[in-house]
């Protein structure tokens, strides 16, 4: 099976998962800069979320443009880390309510070390496919940017429960780790 129709499956999956994000920003509850104020931790939990769902669509999509057939481990593995990212708005949204606690957090951390498991996982299934001489295999390298993240998600989720702040703050710098363009697949696929 070729990748197109999965490739155009998840960016559908993204827009929905993106779109849900936005309707669960709520309107302050006083129409001033104070009332404003009050909804600046939950835009900043959204900034967040939005430029995570962004950083593994961009990775979804550099390693697909590598692939030439996919089988129904792949179609799974790829199910599963959407299953994961579709959680996101729900994380969101309990931070909105609840606000920067200890269980919220913790669990967004989860969703996020998840996220980065099945995305692994789908990376695994994408080689299984092709074969050891896959594009891919060339192209990951040493995944060490993949074990920092992993990392800073685990120390996220149980450092949320000494303090929830500094939790959100390594989930910021993973997040910044990313901003900084990822061209492995790009130079494999230009060779």
């Amino acid at each position: 099976m070729r990748p197109d129709r999965l490739n155009a499956f998840t960016d559908g999956v993204v827009a929905i998962i993106i779109t849900i994000m936005v309707l669960e920003i709520r309107l302050p509850h006083e129409p001033t800069f104070r009332g404003f104020l009050t909804m600046a931790p939950f835009l900043g939990i959204y900034a967040l979320s939005f430029v995570n769902i962004a950083i593994f669509w961009n990775n979804h999509h550099h390693m697909l443009q590598g692939v030439r057939k996919i089988d129904g481990r792949a179609l799974w593995a790829n199910m599963f880390l959407l299953f994961w990212l579709s959680l996101v708005p729900f994380e969101i949204r309990w931070m909105g309510e609840a606000g920067i606690v200890a269980w919220p957090v913790a669990a967004y951390g989860g969703v996020l070390m998840m996220a980065a498991v099945a995305y692994l996982l789908l990376e695994r299934a994408l080689i299984a496919a092709e074969g050891e001489d896959s594009r891919i295999v060339a192209a990951t390298g040493n995944r060490l940017k993949e074990w920092v993240s992993f990392a800073g998600y685990a120390l996220g989720f149980a450092g949320a429960f000494v303090s929830p702040w500094l939790s959100v703050a390594l989930y910021v710098a993973v997040a910044m780790l990313w901003l900084i363009p990822d061209r492995r697949f790009e130079r494999r696929l230009q060779h």
